[in-house]
């Protein structure tokens, strides 16, 4: 699989439930933040008045929890490209301890029209995934 983006996060109190560890939700919200600022720095026009990506799929293995304070990364990987949608894997490990992985999985996110109507890939996702 093609590493697409690397973001470094840092663990918030707020994340954290009663067990003192970083919620499961949070672990999504990880993700999301990776892949907007991903599609953001591919072009401007990821989202636009006539087509946005939608989430049809994910899935979340939860390696093992995550305490506070952490400084994490969270790496977005092509995983499969079709012709309307995009696999994306996920990972989330320890900044300073690369082998500590809190968590994997992927997202399938599909574009649609304004009128739920799938749409061809935007050409900047395409050549994201596909170049070399």
């Amino acid at each position: 699989m093609k590493l697409l983006f690397d973001l470094p996060i840092e663990v918030r109190w707020r994340d954290l439930d009663a067990f003192n560890h970083v919620n499961n939700q949070n672990f999504l919200g990880y993700v999301e933040e990776a892949r907007v600022r991903w599609f953001k720095s591919l072009s401007s026009d990821w989202a636009n008045e006539t087509s946005a990506p939608i989430l049809a799929a994910i899935a979340m293995n939860y390696r093992q929890p995550i305490g506070w304070p952490e400084s994490l990364r969270v790496q977005l990987l092509a995983e499969r490209l079709g012709t309307k949608s995009v696999t994306l894997a996920h990972r989330i490990f320890a900044a300073d301890a690369p082998d500590t992985l809190y968590a994997d999985g992927n997202t399938v996110l599909v574009w649609v029209d304004r009128a739920g109507q799938s749409v061809a890939l935007p050409q900047a996702v395409r050549a994201a995934c596909t170049a070399t």
